[in-house]
Order: structure tokens, then sequence, then C-alpha cells
């Protein structure tokens, strides 16, 4: 049977929602590695940002709505998902990960989860199966699982480490190319588009993590 990966979209969007870049990388590595994606978001609103010009608007939009154009329509909301679901998870990045699935990109270390998605990812701790962040997803997943001081890499912005580090968790600097493995939680982060500087160079660490994943996967 093939094995089901987890995968939290936050929106459609980089500045408001889930990177698409690093969303559509993250399902294509998953399908090339033979496993089945199944995505989720959580049925909330959010404060729109125009793309064109990075300013806020006065629009909301829901973010299980706007990640089911990633998904191509084929998504659940997120409380409708427990850890027996899947074999695995995977949140890629964008900063709808620490807007929408968190309030990380105000709060800094005094964050809160969304409620189902820190669930989730505190199940899939619990029964040692491997969760895997992209891009500033991994500050999302720090503090979650805070109390199990996890390792995780977002690059090497100083001022992201160093929030990322008052959660409890420790920070690895690593190359947009590579994955940082956190053994011993079962977590797996590379850092993407918080280093670029484009598509050709995040999809090597992205494809790794996903394959990282699939391995650890029992």
């Amino acid at each position: 049977m093939k094995p089901k990966i987890g995968v939290i979209l936050s929106g459609c969007g980089v500045f408001d929602g889930a990177e698409i870049h690093e969303s559509v990388l993250t399902l294509l590595f998953i399908d090339r590695c033979g496993a089945i994606p199944v995505c989720m978001a959580p049925d909330i609103e959010f404060e729109v940002v125009n793309h064109l010009n990075q300013t806020g608007t006065s629009e909301k939009r829901n973010v299980l709505i706007e990640s089911a154009r990633i998904a191509r329509g084929d998504i659940s909301n997120i409380k409708d998902i427990n850890a027996e679901d899947i074999d695995a998870l995977i949140l890629p990045g964008g900063f709808g990960a620490a807007k929408n699935l968190s309030n990380f990109a105000v709060k800094g270390a005094d964050a809160a989860i969304q409620p189902d998605v820190e669930r989730l990812i505190k199940e899939m701790i619990r029964e040692q199966k491997p969760v895997g962040a992209i891009c500033i997803a991994p500050a999302t997943l720090a503090k979650a699982a805070a109390d199990l001081k996890p390792e995780v890499t977002i690059g090497e912005d100083s001022a992201t480490a160093a929030n990322i580090e008052k959660t409890g968790a420790v920070h690895v600097k690593c190359g947009v190319d590579t994955i940082h493995v956190d053994e011993k939680n079962r977590i797996v982060t590379t850092p993407a588009y918080m280093l670029g500087p484009g598509i050709k160079e995040v999809s090597v660490g992205i494809e790794k993590l996903v394959e990282k994943i699939v391995s650890m996967i029992r």
C-alpha cells in the first residue's frame, strides 16, 4: 500500500498563504516517491495581501478555499484529519505558515498555533511519525513542539533563528540545498525560499526533504 503524506497548506500565495512553488514541488516529489499526498488546511479567514505590491488590503478570504486552488480541489479540512489517517506530515512555507497556521510572524516566540495544526503535529510526533517543514514553516513546527526542544533550520536568518530558539527549540544553520534531520523527534526541515534564490535551487532541498520523510516511514 502506498504511504500517505499529509500536506498542510495555508492559503495560496507567498505573502499571505502557502508558497506556491514550495507546495507544488512538495506534491511533485511526493508523487515521484510513489506516495499519496493528502492535502489539508484550516477552515479560517485570513487578511489578503496584494501580491503586485506586497501591501495589505481590506479583503478577507478563507484559508481552506484558497488552498484548494493548489490542491486542485482535492483537500480536507484539517479538523477532520488525525495522525491515524496519514503516515507522515509536511508543512510547506510561505508567510501563511507564520500568519495563518500560527501568528509567529507577529508574536515570534510567544506565538499561538492554530489549534488543529498544533493538535495534528503533536499527534504525529507522539506516534513517532515523521514531520517535515519548509522555509518559515519550521518556526510554527518548533513552537508546536517546543516542549521537545526540536532541532530545525530556516537557513541563516539570525533574527528568525533567535525567535525560534526562544521557544526552546534548537536552530541549525543550513544551505538551501540541504536538510536538517532531528533524529530524536523524527523532524526534517529545509530553508527553501528563506534563502532562495530561485525555484531550481529550492527544489534541491525540498526533494531531499520529501525523500527523507518517505524513507523514515515505518
